[in-house]
């Protein structure tokens, strides 16, 4: 298959109360947000372009994050504000009630999305949400949460990810983790990565979803795993929402970024399960 031009048909900046949302629109037809936490619209660009086709396709850097400045820096982002921020770019767009795929943090603020604006969601996907709240576990996973915070802040950023793919079981060679995260980097990339750390990874893995609220919703809930995610963290925490909800998780092509790195295998998934093939 040719790759389809990525470029979107139209980018703006929305203001919304402390922050300016950076957001990018492709293609027509029924509305489909795809939103990450903390990756930004450029991690979309592959999928979005294929699912223009025939959709209005809603990708956005979340606040703090890429080109959506705030007014505080140090602002936390939880689930429940960065929802709000979609509730209005979708309402700014005023093609709703939309699809909406979210993935790793994302897909935690579209579950809350769809907790607190049913009316302007349909769908969620919900991607490897990270919730650490379901797991029986959650107390050390928590306590580990505060440990790579510490090891970040103390400026060993190679030390700090490395805690973070040790305990999200995703094996990474260290040669491998000190090519991503050591030596000169993009300012921007280091910018996001400081506001991951700080102020949206614990809120993030803290947050509890509702979920008889959403059992209750006219909102369809999607649990989304990687097939190549057996035994990770956000395996676990994605089985125990499904388990939650009374359904079934769907798997996806690859692994907690299979929508970046095999959005061809991706797209027709997720196609098949939303029944628009």
């Amino acid at each position: 298959m040719d790759r389809v031009p990525t470029a979107p048909d139209t980018s703006g900046t929305l203001p919304v109360p402390g922050a300016r949302l950076y957001h990018e629109v492709r293609g027509e037809g029924p509305l489909m947000v795809l939103v990450g936490s903390p990756m930004s619209a450029v991690s979309f660009e592959p999928l979005a372009a294929l699912l223009a086709a025939d959709h209005t396709v809603l990708t956005t850097d979340p606040r703090g994050i890429g080109r959506s400045p705030l007014d505080d820096p140090e602002q936390d982002s939880g689930p429940d504000l960065r929802a709000d921020d979609l509730a209005r770019l979708i309402t700014h767009l005023d093609r709703g009630p939309a699809t909406v795929l979210g993935s790793s943090g994302g897909a935690v603020t579209a579950l809350a999305l769809a907790q607190n604006r049913p009316d302007l969601v349909d769908t969620v996907v919900a991607h490897e949400p990270p919730l650490e709240e379901l797991l029986e576990d959650r107390d050390e996973l928590h306590a580990q949460t505060e440990k790579m915070i510490a090891v970040y802040r103390s400026g060993d950023v190679v030390g700090a990810w490395r805690l973070f793919m040790s305990v999200s079981d995703i094996p990474v060679p260290d040669t491998a983790l000190q090519e991503m995260f050591g030596g000169d980097r993009d300012p921007q990339q280091v910018a996001d990565e400081r506001r991951f750390f700080e102020h949206e990874l614990r809120p993030t893995t803290h947050w509890s979803p509702d979920l008889d609220a959403l059992r209750a919703a006219r909102t369809r809930v999607v649990v989304g795993i990687g097939e190549d995610s057996a035994g990770q963290l956000c395996d676990r925490t994605s089985r125990a929402l499904a388990t939650g909800l009374d359904t079934e998780p769907v798997l996806f092509p690859g692994d907690h970024t299979g929508f970046v790195e095999r959005a061809e295998d991706f797209e027709p998934r997720l196609r098949e399960v939303l029944g628009r093939a």
